[in-house]
């Protein structure tokens, strides 16, 4: 227990999440204007959730007015179309293939991103930024997983998603998520929404401070945590990096801080302007503090989740319609644009130019290698990375993205991470389709294309019509789509890869007392988590 008690000092546990963390902000003086970075990443939000792309969305106002304010990305990806491939290759400019983390992690795993991958928050740290994690993290929480040992100075927020839990106050969530089970009572339905029966737990670095998680007042915490990190940094004239996961739009959706403007709507339009809201606090911080001087990064890590109906998102004008006549949805975990195509803004204000759309072909895997060159930091030696430096068309100099991207299965059809989907240019090869779990319940089969599925995306962004095998058109690209596939897979067979642990072992669950079954703890009771009650010790 020494290790994690000194690791415990070092990160500056608060007491009960009330005081702000003693956070090292020591070394004062701003002595080269190293950039500031904030990235924002919504979970399960559809490119169509965002109004500035789509005019039938009427609820992110602030988010509108960054896109006004910033540039505006149309043909911006997500690594992978599930929360942990995607989160993972954020933090590591690389493809799960490379960086082992091809599929989620579970409430009992014992494994997370691989140790000998190193974070975007360790390459800053070493370059003299105070770091910062608020939110979902789910790469890992058992032992050595968890966002501290990660690069992280400060950690506020839940280890992985927010329906991996149960709560002790059903009813204000859609879907309601059950109540934590009393002592020996009886078990529940097996077919709940939330699948688990034990409390979902809320971190303040290594300390659980509240299990179960008011997920009523959970945005409210994430917006006072982000700004006060935001508040500590720039008065120490230290760079930062603050990565804030959402929670919002996974469900459940919390609707009862909304009620008092909700007029009606539906749970997902009121579940945007909250999260909407969150993020105006945050930029408005930084305008208020660090204007001038800090990068900010809005997107998503995957489409909508489509199996829940009127609690998902928008696709916008990506809807998948060739693997929607198959069957299924072509949205989250599918590589359909639904799946992986989502809003992405940024602002910067006299750095990145106001009121501009780009066309460029971007992805969340050039966060990692764009945020290093520009925090004139270096890339982490012996291995090779998927992202790029995005930095000349940020700054308005270039159009030119990827010429070649590749999707990495999530679930929906063929093998965890594999690269079956090839992005090139306009064009969408397919070599494994499959459909998602639908709203009906439906799923659509897996199915191999030999020679691929190719789609043009510029004439045919809905996905309906595959070019013809016979044409000129798909003779013509179809040689470079192979090229680009064995040239990549190539590269992987020569690179530094790592292996994810998954295996499962139910005494890694976090728990603040692990005598108790499900988990429910009260406030009276934390108060010294250094000794016993850290999840994986």
């Amino acid at each position: 227990m020494g290790w994690l008690f000194l690791k415990v000092l070092l990160v500056g546990v608060s007491f009960l999440g009330f005081l702000y963390p003693l956070v090292d902000f020591s070394i004062s003086g701003k002595t080269d204007q190293k950039p500031n970075f904030v990235i924002i990443l919504a979970d399960d939000m559809g490119w169509g959730d965002l109004g500035a792309n789509w005019a039938e969305t009427k609820d992110t106002a602030n988010l509108d007015k960054m896109a006004s304010e910033g540039m505006r990305f149309v043909d911006f990806h997500a690594a992978a179309s599930t929360c942990s491939p995607s989160r993972a290759s954020l933090l590591t400019g690389r493809l799960g293939l490379r960086n082992g983390v091809t599929h989620n992690f579970a409430v009992t795993s014992v494994g997370g991103l691989p140790l000998n991958e190193t974070t975007l928050a360790e390459v800053l740290q070493q370059a003299g930024y105070v770091t910062g994690m608020i939110g979902k993290w789910h790469l890992g929480h058992h032992g050595s997983y968890h966002p501290n040992f990660r690069g992280f100075d400060y950690y506020f927020g839940i280890p992985y998603s927010h329906d991996m839990g149960c709560t002790d106050t059903p009813g204000y969530n859609h879907p309601p998520c059950p109540a934590c089970p009393r002592g020996d009572g009886p078990s529940r339905n097996p077919e709940r929404d939330c699948y688990t029966d034990v409390a979902l737990p809320l971190y303040e670095n290594l300390n659980i401070v509240e299990q179960p998680v008011n997920l009523s007042s959970l945005a409210q915490k994430y917006a006072e945590k982000a700004t006060q990190f935001i508040q500590h940094a720039s008065a120490s004239g230290r760079p930062f990096l603050l990565y804030v996961g959402l929670a919002h739009m996974h469900v459940p959706l919390s609707v009862t801080q909304l009620s008092a403007d909700s007029q009606g709507r539906r749970p997902y339009n009121a579940g945007l302007r909250e999260m909407d809201r969150l993020v105006g606090q945050i930029k408005d911080k930084v305008d208020h503090t660090a204007r001038e001087n800090t990068f900010l990064w809005f997107t998503g890590d995957n489409g909508p989740w489509a199996q829940k109906c009127e609690l998902a998102g928008s696709v916008g004008p990506f809807t998948g319609s060739w693997q929607v006549h198959q069957g299924g949805s072509p949205a989250k975990q599918t590589t359909w644009e639904g799946g992986h195509r989502v809003p992405a803004l940024a602002y910067w204000p006299g750095r990145v130019p106001v009121n501009v759309t780009s066309t460029a072909l971007l992805s969340v895997l050039d966060i990692f290698p764009t945020v290093v060159a520009l925090a004139r930091a270096s890339l982490p030696q012996s291995r090779h990375f998927d992202g790029q430096d995005a930095s000349e068309v940020l700054f308005g100099h270039s159009q030119t993205g990827h010429r070649v991207l590749f999707h990495p299965n999530s679930g929906a059809a063929g093998e965890y991470g594999a690269l079956q989907t090839v992005r090139l240019g306009h064009y969408k090869a397919f070599y494994v389709t499959g459909g998602a779990k639908a709203c009906d319940g439906s799923i659509g089969p897996e199915q191999h294309h030999e020679p691929p599925l190719i789609f043009s995306l510029e004439d045919d962004p809905a996905e309906r019509v595959p070019l013809d095998s016979g044409g000129a058109q798909y003779q013509t690209v179809l040689p470079k789509v192979r090229q680009a596939l064995t040239d990549v897979l190539q590269d992987i067979a020569n690179d530094n890869i790592s292996r994810a642990d998954y295996t499962q072992d139910p005494s890694v669950t976090p728990c603040c007392n692990p005598y108790q079954t499900a988990c429910c703890c009260h406030t009276a009771e934390q108060t010294d988590f250094s000794t016993g009650g850290v999840s994986g010790n």
